[in-house]
């Protein structure tokens, strides 16, 4: 009964500090597959976690996703260091007006068994040197359960400012979005053999693609209302052809070791 209780206060708390996870007090709206190659405007602040890793210059090399007010999950391959800026509540890059936060790094925890080989343990969690400031344009995203909760077929969302081809000199000042079945692991090594690990869920191979520049961003998949953080864009075709699944690191395999860090620090 105290645990109920301790759990039950702790949902009270949660509820009156507006911590609620993968609600958006702003609703996106997804027409179907639409592509970020040759994407589709995100309604602002529609995926209030989506986060934008960049340099002190400005420019935006890598996505992320706000897991709570002092941690955000990334792709390790983005080479997250603390000089870096994590930024919150953008939508579009060319605008000023824009209520965004700019926060520092305290510390970067790259999973100790990434392999940049095989792209196995794609993800890095980001101490924030400040709080983020939980408003409707910015709030975290759930990390999906260690059970396997979304299966080959299931529509779910990726989010980010990469490359809306895979040759543009530029990326795009608005966030993109695209709808993306999931496929199992068995489908995917149809296109990428064994290349394909179970640290891994790819995504896509029906008309829309991720791009460079996307690559640390979250892959979301909604259950029950709320949208949950199913993988983080990993890596895919050289030249982001949407008749090729894009591949992404499996939130549910890594949330252990996501947890266990955030917990001891």
């Amino acid at each position: 009964m105290a645990v109920l209780w301790f759990l039950s206060c702790l949902a009270l708390f949660s509820a009156a500090q507006g911590l609620e996870c993968g609600v958006p007090a702003i609703h996106p709206i997804v027409s179907g597959y639409t592509r970020i190659v040759n994407g589709e405007n995100a309604v602002p602040g529609s995926w209030p976690w989506q986060v934008s890793l960049q340099e002190k210059s400005g420019w935006h090399f890598c996505g992320g996703s706000l897991v709570n007010e002092n941690w955000v999950v990334t792709a390790a391959h983005c080479g997250v260091t603390t000089s870096n800026v994590v930024v919150l509540g953008e939508n579009d890059r060319s605008s000023d007006v824009e209520k965004i936060q700019k926060l520092g790094v305290e510390k970067v925890f790259t999973h100790p068994k990434w392999n940049p080989q095989t792209i196995n343990n794609d993800i890095t969690l980001i101490k924030l040197a400040t709080p983020a400031e939980l408003t409707p344009a910015v709030s975290p995203v759930c990390m999906t359960e260690a059970v396997n909760l979304f299966k080959s077929g299931d529509l779910c969302v990726t989010t980010g400012w990469g490359k809306t081809r895979y040759n543009a000199f530029t990326t795009p000042s608005k966030l993109q979005q695209t709808a993306l079945p999931l496929l199992s692991n068995e489908e995917c090594k149809q296109h990428w053999g064994n290349q394909i690990s179970d640290l891994m869920i790819c995504a896509g191979a029906a008309g829309s693609s991720s791009c460079m520049g996307d690559s640390g961003g979250p892959l979301v998949c909604q259950k029950n209302g709320v949208w949950q953080l199913v993988g983080i864009v990993s890596w895919g075709s050289s030249q982001c052809k949407v008749t090729m699944p894009g591949v992404y690191a499996r939130v549910s395999e890594l949330r252990e070791w996501a947890d266990e860090i955030m917990a001891n620090n």
